[in-house]
């Protein structure tokens, strides 16, 4: 059986702690990462928090993006799920990992639709 869909979760650290706290430029910034994947985006919800942090979702018509900041400790999380496989979801990722300065990328993709779960090799990147 062919996936039904790619997900990439991935862990940002080290990020720009001024972008991580700027509710309109991440919002920006994935749906950017979306388009630039290839994905029809449908719809945008972005939070900001008190005192800081975002937390938000772009559906696509493939599945979604999402992500939470938490411009405290230089980090963030994002997931990327696109299904088929005319959309490579590391290509949004890795517009975000750069939108947000990240200095270290630990990331895993999970094939979706597949039948059990099989967890490969995490990738660790410093940038």
């Amino acid at each position: 059986m062919d996936t039904m869909g790619r997900h990439v979760i991935a862990e940002l650290w080290e990020c720009d702690p001024e972008r991580l706290n700027d509710v309109h430029g991440i919002e920006r910034a994935m749906v950017t990462a979306a388009l630039e994947a290839g994905a029809e985006v449908r719809e945008v919800a972005f939070h900001k928090f008190a005192p800081q942090g975002v937390s938000g979702v772009v559906i696509i018509s493939e599945s979604h993006l999402t992500i939470h900041s938490f411009p405290e400790h230089g980090y963030a999380s994002i997931d990327v799920y696109t299904c088929g496989d005319r959309i490579d979801p590391n290509v949004a990722c890795d517009y975000i990992t750069k939108y947000l300065g990240a200095k270290r990328l630990e990331a895993i993709e999970l094939p979706r639709g597949v039948g059990q779960i099989q967890v490969h090799d995490v990738k660790v990147r410093a940038l």
